[in-house]
């Protein structure tokens, strides 16, 4: 390790770290440096997002803090049994990156994780350690998200909470059994532990004492997971039950889907080649009517037998077409909960539809304005000056929306 420079780490250690998808921003504690006390912020002038063409954000400075790892997980390409090029920032390296990074305005924040190196606690020790050297000896106040270690004592994960804007644990993969299979050094139900607790202390720190005080801020943007999606063969159904059981149990703000990438001298249990990116992209939309729209996951995931989701149209719109019973509903009429339901329309759309109707009747034209995407919700709705007749009931609608074939080549 002696014999690479601190741009040849970061070149490896950024690049390790593209794997994980979530390092969101959103929900950090409002903190910024404008009284001249410290340095960063989290909202004095805004968290500045940006996204790669495959919607990961990279407005945080997102890295390993080592790739080297004891754990074989057959789908990690810094397994120990990886023959890939290791590195190891110490933790004062990364606080140096980061207030470095934040003083050339190049980043808002720091999303830190880790291979795990001679056990799990001294792993997690060194990233509470480089958290608390950011805030306690640097004044750092800008976004700070850790990717946790299950396996590591509760204390250290309690303390991470204390300097980090958002905590978050891996799930791996969507069942116990393949997370066994591929990741068998990995204990599912200790996972779940972890989780619990990170939302036990987060609640805690929401309450007050006996004497009126709030306890210290624990995670205040709260904790997500990640999903390996197309590793091991579950559906988007299994994948979507499983979120749906996270976000009950444990209150998770988010659960990132990521879609498997093959990597070098796989296991050959591992699929050859990875799954269309669009697949991601469906679970996103997906999850997104569980937690925004009053979907069901049996709902969603009931238009084909294999249990996934179609990859030609968004599953709302799908949805709506083999529901078609349901439509077309009267936006001046019909409640929320089935304006929610009407392809083309988001939930701001549907509150501004809610607040307008009160005090006239609804145009076509009026839709158009407020925002709402008439090409998708014209064969489903009426309007004061708007039928579609039998649209809604034509047989080719579907073909309307779907993208044209394409020619596949050989070459």
């Amino acid at each position: 390790m002696a014999g690479k420079t601190l741009d040849q780490k970061l070149a490896i250690l950024s690049d390790a770290a593209k794997y994980d998808a979530s390092c969101a921003s959103s929900g950090g504690q409002k903190r910024d440096s404008r009284d001249g006390k410290g340095i960063g912020s989290t909202t004095g002038s805004g968290i500045c997002h940006a996204y790669a063409p495959d919607g990961r954000c990279i407005s945080l400075l997102k890295i390993l803090m080592t790739n080297f790892c004891i754990y074989d997980c057959a789908y990690c390409v810094n397994r120990v049994s990886s023959n890939v090029e290791r590195a190891r920032f110490s933790p004062e390296e990364v606080i140096q990156l980061t207030l470095e990074f934040y003083r050339r305005n190049y980043i808002e924040g720091l999303f830190l994780s880790s291979g795990i190196i001679r056990s799990p606690d001294d792993t997690m020790a060194d990233m509470v350690r480089i958290a608390r050297g950011l805030r306690m000896d640097h004044h750092f106040r800008g976004y700070i998200h850790l990717k946790t270690i299950p396996d590591a004592d509760p204390k250290l994960i309690e303390e991470a909470g204390l300097h980090a804007d958002r905590l978050s644990i891996n799930v791996e993969l969507p069942t116990d059994r393949a997370v066994k299979d591929y990741a068998p050094e990995k204990d599912p139900d200790q996972i779940r532990r972890a989780m619990a607790d990170v939302r036990v202390l987060k609640e805690t720190a929401n309450e007050r004492t006996h004497t009126g005080r709030r306890a210290p801020k624990f995670a205040p943007a709260g904790q997500s997971t990640q999903m390996i999606v197309g590793a091991d063969g579950a559906s988007d159904a299994t994948i979507l039950q499983s979120s749906t059981r996270l976000y009950s149990s444990y209150r998770l703000k988010r659960v990132y889907y990521s879609a498997f990438s093959p990597i070098p001298d796989a296991a050959a249990k591992l699929p050859l080649i990875k799954p269309p990116l669009i697949r991601e992209h469906r679970l996103y939309q997906a999850d997104w009517l569980m937690r925004f729209y009053g979907f069901d996951v049996s709902e969603i995931t009931a238009n084909r037998v294999d249990g996934n989701l179609d990859l030609q149209i968004d599953p709302k719109l799908a949805w709506a077409l083999a529901n078609r019973h349901v439509f077309p509903v009267d936006v001046n009429r019909a409640p929320r909960e089935v304006l929610l339901r009407v392809p083309g329309f988001g939930t701001k759309t549907v509150g501004r539809i809610l607040n307008a109707r009160r005090h006239r009747t609804l145009r076509y034209d009026d839709l158009r304005r407020m925002g709402a995407n008439l090409k998708n919700a014209k064969p489903f709705i009426h309007a004061l000056d708007w039928t579609p007749r039998t649209l809604t009931d034509t047989a080719d609608l579907r073909a309307r929306f779907a993208p044209p074939p394409t020619q596949l080549s050989l070459f």
